[in-house]
C-alpha cells in the first residue's frame, strides 16, 4: 500500500467534512449568530478575556489541545493494524472531535465563557457539577504532570532541540508585542515567526544544550521538570496575549509548514506502508483492539481536553460566535492531520516489516521516537533534508505541543481552583495567584510524591488517561445535549457520538479494572473506581436531565 493513497483518502474525507459536514452543524444544529455578543466583548479584562482574530484564536486552540497525544496515541496504536488507526482518525474527526470541539466552545460562549464543568451545575445539577469537576481535574492532573516529564526526556535525548523550544519562547513574546501593540500586519508577522522558528531548528543541532547530571542534588530529569512548571506558571498568570496567544499562533503555524513538508516528502518518495492493515501476529501482551482502540487514541480522533480548553481558555477569546465554526471544527481537523501524518511516519518510515515488528515488540512501543524516526527518514529521502535536522525538527514539533497544551493546561487548572472558590465561597482561592500555586503544587506533588526525586510520578496515573479523557469527551457531549433539547434542537448529531463514546470508556474502565487487580495495583484501581463511579453518576444525572426537558418539550407543544 502506497502512503499516498492513504494520505489522499485521510486529507481529502477531513477536507470535506469541513466544507459540508460543519457547515450544517454550525447552522442547522448550533445556529451560531453572527450578532451575539460573545464573553470576549461583554466581559473584556484584557487579561482573560480579550477579543481575538479567529486565525490567531485557532492557532491558540489548536496548539493547546494538539500536544503530544496525537502524535503518542496513534504511534502506538498502529499495533493493531494501520486500518483501524487511520479509520478512527479520519471518521473521529469529521463526526465526533469537530461536532465536540465547536460544541463546547457554543455552550460556553451562551453561558458567560463558564468551563464545561461549572456550566454542568447550571445546565444539569450541583450534584452533577460536583462530581464531573473531579474527573477535570485528575485530567487536568493527568496532562500537566505527564507532558512535563515528555518534555525532559524529549530535552535530554535530544540536545539540539533545546535551543530551538525555549527560543519559541522569546519569538512569541515579540509577536505578541507585533499583534496587540504595534499593530503589524498579521501576515508579515507571520513570516517572521515562522522564519524565526525554522531558523532556531536549523541552528539547534549545532548547538545543543545539556544541563549537568546533578544540580542541587536533582537529577537533569527532575531540572527540567521544576524548570517547565516554573514556566508554566508565570504563563499562566501572564494575559493571554502576551504569551500564551502568540506562542500558540506561531507553534501552530510552525506545524502546517512541517506537516506541509511532510506530506510533500511522501508525495515525492512515495514510502511503502511496511505495517500490515490488520495485525494479526501482535506482541504478547497487547490488549484487546475493541474497545482499547478508542482511548489509546484520544487526541486526534476526539478528545475530552479538547472541551476543556474550548470552554476554558477559547471562549473567552471568541471574536464572533461563528468563529466557533473555524477555530473548534477546523482546530479538530489540524489535530486529525497530525494524527493522520503519525500513522503514516510509524507505518511507512521504516525499510520493511521486519524492522517495524522490531520496533513495535511489545505494547507501548512506538510512540513519539517512531514518528521521529520514521518521519526523519521520509522527510529526507523526499526533499534531501539532512537526517539529523529533520529529526530535531520532528522532536522540536513534539515538544513545542507538549508545551503549549502544558502552558493552557495549568491555566485551566488555575481557573477549575477559581471556580472551586467561587462555588465554596473561598474569596482566597477566587484570586489567580494562589490558584495557581495551588495547581502547580498538586502537580509537583504528583510528580515527586509519587516519582521520587526523578520528578516521573506523573507517569503513574498515565495508564487511565486515556480512559479518563474519552470519558470526559462523552460527558462534554452530554452537556451539549441536554442544552439542544432544551432549545428543542435536533440531538441525534451529538447523542450518536456520546453513546458510543461511553459505551467504549466504561467497558475499557473495566478491562483495567480487572487488570489493575491482577496486578494488585492498588492505587490505580482505586482511582479506576473513583473514575467509574463519577461517570456512572454524572451519566445518571444528565439522563435523568435530558428526560426532564423532553418531556417539558414535549408538554409545551401539546399546550
Amino acid at each position: 500500500m502506497s502512503a499516498i493513497v492513504l494520505l489522499i483518502l485521510g486529507l481529502g474525507g477531513m477536507a470535506a467534512g469541513y466544507f459540508v459536514y460543519s457547515r450544517f452543524i454550525a447552522d442547522k444544529i448550533y445556529k451560531l449568530d453572527p450578532n451575539f455578543e460573545t464573553p470576549a466583548h461583554s466581559m473584556e479584562d484584557g487579561v482573560d478575556f480579550v477579543p481575538t482574530n479567529k486565525f490567531v484564536l485557532w492557532g491558540h486552540h489548536f496548539t493547546s489541545v494538539a500536544g503530544a497525544a496525537p502524535i503518542v496515541g496513534p504511534a502506538i496504536a498502529v499495533v493493531w493494524g494501520w486500518l483501524p488507526a487511520f479509520l478512527w482518525v479520519v471518521f473521529g474527526t469529521i463526526f465526533f472531535a469537530g461536532v465536540h470541539d465547536s460544541g463546547a466552545i457554543w455552550a460556553s460562549v451562551r453561558n458567560r465563557a463558564q468551563s464545561v464543568g461549572s456550566l454542568t451545575g447550571e445546565v444539569v445539577g450541583p450534584r452533577a457539577r460536583s462530581v464531573f469537576m473531579i474527573v477535570i481535574f485528575l485530567v487536568l492532573l493527568m496532562v500537566n504532570a505527564v507532558f512535563g516529564v515528555v518534555i525532559a526526556r524529549l530535552l535530554i535525548n535530544n540536545p539540539g532541540a533545546v535551543l530551538p523550544v525555549w527560543g519559541a519562547i522569546a519569538v512569541a513574546l515579540v509577536i505578541g508585542q507585533m499583534i496587540y501593540r504595534w499593530k503589524l500586519n498579521l501576515a508579515v508577522v507571520s513570516l517572521l515567526g515562522v522564519v524565526a522558528l525554522y531558523a532556531l531548528i536549523w541552528v539547534g543541532p549545532s548547538v545543543p544544550v545539556t544541563l549537568p547530571e546533578s544540580t542541587f542534588g536533582l537529577s537533569a530529569n527532575a531540572a527540567w521538570i521544576l524548570i517547565l512548571f516554573a514556566y508554566a506558571a508565570i504563563a499562566s498568570l501572564l494575559p493571554v496575549w502576551v504569551l500564551l496567544q502568540p506562542r500558540d499562533y506561531i507553534n501552530g503555524l510552525q506545524l502546517f509548514v512541517g506537516l506541509i513538508l511532510l506530506y510533500g516528502a511522501m508525495l515525492i518518495a512515495n514510502p511503502t506502508v511496511v505495517a500490515p492493515a490488520f495485525n494479526v501476529d501482535v506482541p504478547a501482551g497487547t490488549p484487546p483492539l475493541l474497545p482499547l482502540l478508542f482511548v489509546t487514541i484520544a487526541c486526534g480522533a476526539i478528545s475530552g481536553f479538547h472541551g476543556l480548553v474550548a470552554s476554558g481558555t477559547t471562549s473567552k477569546q471568541l471574536n464572533k460566535e461563528t468563529d466557533a465554526r473555524f477555530v473548534g471544527y477546523f482546530g479538530a481537523i489540524g489535530e486529525g492531520a497530525l494524527a493522520l501524518a503519525a500513522i503514516l511516519a510509524a507505518t511507512a518510515g521504516f525499510a520493511s516489516l521486519a524492522e517495524w515488528r522490531e520496533i513495535y515488540s511489545a505494547f507501548g512501543k512506538g510512540g513519539v521516537q517512531a514518528f521521529v524516526d520514521g518521519g526523519a527518514a521520509i522527510l529526507s529521502a523526499g526533499t534531501g533534508i539532512n537526517a539529523a535536522v529533520a529529526g530535531t525538527m520532528l522532536t522540536v514539533m513534539a515538544a513545542l505541543f507538549a508545551g503549549t497544551t502544558m502552558d493552557t493546561g495549568l491555566r485551566l487548572q488555575r481557573y477549575i481552583f477559581q471556580e472551586w472558590g467561587e462555588i465554596y465561597n473561598l474569596a482566597w482561592m477566587r484570586r489567580p495567584m494562589p490558584a495557581t500555586l495551588l495547581a502547580v503544587g498538586a502537580c509537583v506533588l504528583l510528580a515527586f510524591g509519587a516519582g521520587g526525586a526523578d520528578g516521573s510520578g506523573g507517569l503513574l496515573i498515565w495508564p487511565l488517561f486515556g480512559t479518563t479523557n474519552q470519558l470526559l469527551a462523552g460527558l462534554t457531549l452530554l452537556v451539549v445535549t441536554v442544552m439542544l433539547v432544551r432549545l428543542g434542537r435536533p440531538t441525534r448529531y451529538t447523542l450518536v457520538p456520546l453513546v458510543f463514546l461511553l459505551v467504549m470508556t466504561l467497558a475499557a474502565l473495566l478491562i483495567q479494572l480487572r487488570g489493575f487487580y491482577e496486578k494488585q495495583d492498588w492505587f490505580l484501581l482505586t482511582l479506576d473506581l473513583v473514575v467509574l463511579v463519577a461517570a456512572v453518576l454524572v451519566t445518571l444525572e444528565c439522563t435523568a436531565s435530558l428526560r426532564r426537558h423532553k418531556k417539558a418539550r414535549e408538554a409545551e407543544a401539546e399546550g
